[in-house]
């Protein structure tokens, strides 16, 4: 059973306190965990032979912990500090003047550490949690992973506690006298996200774990 209630409320550091537009910052954890929970690909930036690496990668969540894997042949997975940022773009906003062009979105950013999971146990529920988060179902319905694949991929495990959210939920912000003119349209594009009919690779039927994404 995999478990994803948090414990570590969300206390902006330094180094991650919002100072641009304060105002769609967030202090509830909670905010955080939607964050994560909602979205599929985090980018991970390591610092790979004194070069800033960004590189997307899936990931899973288990309370205050953020999982990621990988190739265990990938030398920019390796422990050590990290910055993971997560963005979810919900709409683009069209304001009257260019300059106020902006975005609806939900974005985390986390700082810290990670470590490598060399658990056998640890290893084996960080992989399921990972499998869960990206295709939920899958963990009791394909086969588990073998030694050889195991040995093959590493996982590293990112404590939550060093982390801010900003979300901006709102229509164009505009200037007075751009909004009495009145001479360009305004409002906002909503983005949203839907899966499509599975495309089988096998003869089996398409299970419901599936079918009800």
């Amino acid at each position: 059973m995999l478990v994803n209630v948090s414990r570590t409320p969300l206390s902006p550091t330094p180094r991650t306190l919002v100072n641009r537009h304060r105002e769609r910052g967030q202090t509830d954890r909670a905010a955080l965990d939607d964050v994560l929970d909602s979205a599929l690909i985090c980018h991970l930036g390591v610092l790979y032979d004194g070069q800033p690496v960004v590189l997307p990668t899936g990931y899973g969540r288990d309370g205050d912990t953020l999982y990621i894997h990988g190739s265990s042949g990938a030398k920019s997975l390796r422990p050590g500090p990290v910055c993971v940022t997560v963005t979810i773009v919900d709409g683009i906003v069209y304001a009257r003047s260019v300059f106020h062009h902006s975005m609806n979105y939900r974005s985390a950013v986390v700082l810290g550490t990670t470590r490598l999971v060399d658990d056998p146990d640890e290893k084996m529920h960080a992989l399921a949690v990972v499998t869960e988060h990206l295709a939920p179902g899958s963990w009791d319905h394909a086969r588990l992973p073998t030694r050889k694949e195991l040995a093959a991929t590493n996982v590293l495990a990112l404590d939550l506690t060093e982390a801010s959210v900003k979300i901006r939920n709102a229509p164009p912000s505009d200037d007075d006298e751009d909004v009495e003119a009145n001479t360009a349209w305004a409002g906002v594009l909503p983005l949203t996200m839907e899966w499509g009919v599975p495309e089988s690779a096998s003869t089996l039927p398409v299970p419901e774990h599936v079918l009800k994404r």
